[in-house]
């Protein structure tokens, strides 16, 4: 990196995008290659809450994902404060609910919670709440559930403003972009190999059939604008069939979701699935009963076996990043950094903390 060199990326979803920031901020030549347009239509970022919860994750998901998720706290503001544009972004925690009759439900999740709490002690404790306490917190629900759990220091941000402030930043940093334009890692290996820079492959599921293992999971999500409602974080509804959270964005705009289904089938939202989304949305506010629908989006999230991040290694200068599954947001600033320090120095202790392997799909010792 003492030198600039011609890096390429494939693929400007949130990952593609961040990484081009940061190379070029560096002082990088890089053009950048997406097989959609520059709104990012065809980015799984585009359709998602991007919330920051890593101690509400880990009832779901495995702890160096909870270690991401904490780090990448820390690091969105400092990535936001280079962007020219303002994002929308908060850490006033999460607060969980659910209805008595779920109340069993809860005290499982609770059990999990706990349980992430004793392998990763830096997590902060869930705080639990009564009525009267929830009510405090988020007036909105006042009188609307018996109890619920606070889990401090999480946080949000709006994806869509992200996804823009990013590609105005690209732009000012002199990024080349190459929109509608899909390309394989096999077309820039001759090219790499004279020029000396760096391969990224950020392609999602476009990196198939290269990368066997990966997997499609659809998810369905609702945009509503509900100017009756006002909530200050993000709520999850606890429900054994369809866990639901309700993120605010500016403006009284609301993210609800989302689904989960083995597929990688894009076609518009069930009835069901819609239903059952907005009738939870609903039992958590009735305000939402008023609402507009902006949209119902689906998209396919990037998914490996053990729906955990991989970096793959294909050569001396080649890197894959990929299998974000539903927590893109939640890791993409860790695994950005264990990119950089493999650019920078050749490997990433920061890969160690988070039980991080870069796999080795070609014979090489550095990154």
């Amino acid at each position: 990196m003492s030198s600039p060199a011609h890096s390429i990326i494939l693929g400007a979803g949130l990952m593609g995008r961040l990484l081009a920031c940061e190379l070029a901020g560096q002082g990088h030549q890089v053009s950048i290659f997406d097989a959609a347009t520059s709104d990012g239509q065809g980015a799984a970022a585009r359709v998602a809450a991007a919330m920051l919860a890593p101690l509400a994750e880990s009832a779901i998901t495995e702890p160096p994902v909870v270690k991401m998720g904490q780090h990448s706290l820390q690091r969105w503001p400092e990535l936001l404060l280079k962007l020219e544009r303002t994002v929308f972004f908060q850490r006033h925690g999460t607060l969980i609910v659910w209805h008595r009759q779920d109340a069993g439900e809860a005290a499982r999740f609770k059990r999990e919670l706990a349980r992430t709490q004793s392998q990763i002690p830096s997590l902060p404790q869930a705080q639990t709440l009564d009525s009267a306490q929830l009510a405090k917190l988020e007036p909105a629900l006042s009188n609307r559930f018996a109890s619920g759990l606070f889990l401090p220091g999480e946080g949000q941000l709006d994806n869509r403003q992200l996804l823009q402030a990013l590609l105005h930043q690209m732009q000012v940093l002199g990024v080349t972009m190459h929109w509608n334009s899909a390309r394989q890692l096999k077309d820039f290996s001759a090219a790499q190999s004279q020029n000396g820079g760096w391969l990224f492959d950020c392609r999602g599921l476009g990196a198939r059939p290269g990368w066997h293992a990966l997997r499609g999971v659809r998810g369905e999500v609702i945009r509503l604008h509900a100017p009756e409602v006002s909530l200050e974080r993000p709520v999850r509804l606890i429900h054994p069939r369809y866990p639901l959270y309700i993120a605010p964005k500016p403006d009284h705009v609301f993210v609800v979701g989302a689904t989960e289904i083995e597929s990688d089938d894009m076609s518009p939202a069930s009835v069901r699935s819609t239903l059952e989304l907005l009738s939870a949305a609903y039992t958590v506010h009735s305000g939402f009963a008023e609402s507009r629908i902006l949209e119902i989006a689906t998209q396919i999230r990037p998914a490996l076996p053990d729906n955990l991040p991989s970096i793959r290694r294909l050569g001396p200068r080649t890197l894959q990043i990929n299998g974000l599954y539903r927590h893109g947001f939640l890791v993409a600033p860790a695994l950005l950094d264990v990119v950089m320090q493999c650019v920078l120095t050749g490997d990433s202790a920061l890969a160690g903390s988070f039980s991080l392997t870069i796999q080795d799909a070609a014979p090489t010792r550095s990154c």
